[in-house]
């Protein structure tokens, strides 16, 4: 039975994965749950430039690090992508993928509309709360404003050129369910539903009642998503 490793979002950070890894690790195959957090994020410092190759690269090294030869990965939003290029990139490692909330269909227009929302004033005066949380969060990854920055560069940069396109997607032959919530207001029904459709052993699924935010996730319903796909996997 494959370790899993569970991979945050944008702008999120390890402890976002807390609550999904607990209740992960109470089902009954006892499987072993890590979580990873990717440089400059968090408690993880780094002056790089965000990229969906070092961002594998970390997971890469994580995994060299724990003894782990082969795992099955979900990650959220921009973890899934990373994930996902793994997953093409080195087949030998990943054992099967999921995703949730994720954005597959990038183009300069697409990337216009989501750094719009990276503004770190705007955030700051719309909605101090999360501005205040995001703060916290990355005090020590060179502060939230550089994370925003590096985020926003990092979309633009998948904008003009994706890591991922149809081919790629569709060349991932390993189990992959990849997942969008019906109120997603970022990642469309459409995008995941047809890059599911074009893998070999692709899955799609909505999940009722479900924004974008990892945090208005019901963890429930995406533990037994998971446990599905990671049970079938030897």
């Amino acid at each position: 039975m494959p370790d899993v490793i569970l991979i945050h979002g944008a702008l999120g950070t390890i402890d976002q994965l807390q609550p999904l890894a607990a209740a992960l690790a109470a089902h009954e195959t006892r499987r072993l749950i890590h979580r990873i957090e990717f440089e400059g994020h968090g408690s993880t410092p780094s002056d790089a430039p965000y990229a969906t190759h070092r961002f594998a690269a970390n997971i890469r090294a994580f995994m060299v690090e724990k003894g782990i030869a082969c795992a099955s990965l979900f990650g959220y939003s921009m973890g899934g992508y990373v994930a996902l290029a793994l997953a093409a990139e080195a087949p030998e490692l990943v054992a099967s993928v999921a995703t949730l909330g994720t954005k597959l269909a990038w183009s300069p227009d697409v990337a216009l509309k989501e750094t719009s929302r990276l503004d770190a004033p705007t955030i700051r005066a719309k909605v101090p709360q999360f501005a205040d949380a995001l703060e916290t969060r990355h005090a020590r990854s060179g502060g939230w404003e550089q994370v925003l920055a590096k985020t926003a560069a990092y979309m633009t940069s998948l904008g003009e050129s994706p890591t991922l396109d149809a081919a790629i997607i569709a060349g991932i032959s390993q189990p992959a369910r990849l997942m969008v919530g019906d109120r997603d207001a970022v990642v469309t029904i459409e995008e995941t539903r047809d890059a599911a459709r074009s893998m070999r052993n692709g899955q799609f699924a909505v999940l009722p009642d479900t924004p974008h935010p990892f945090e208005q996730v019901r963890v429930p319903l995406l533990v037994a998503h998971l446990n599905e796909l990671f049970d079938a996997v030897e």
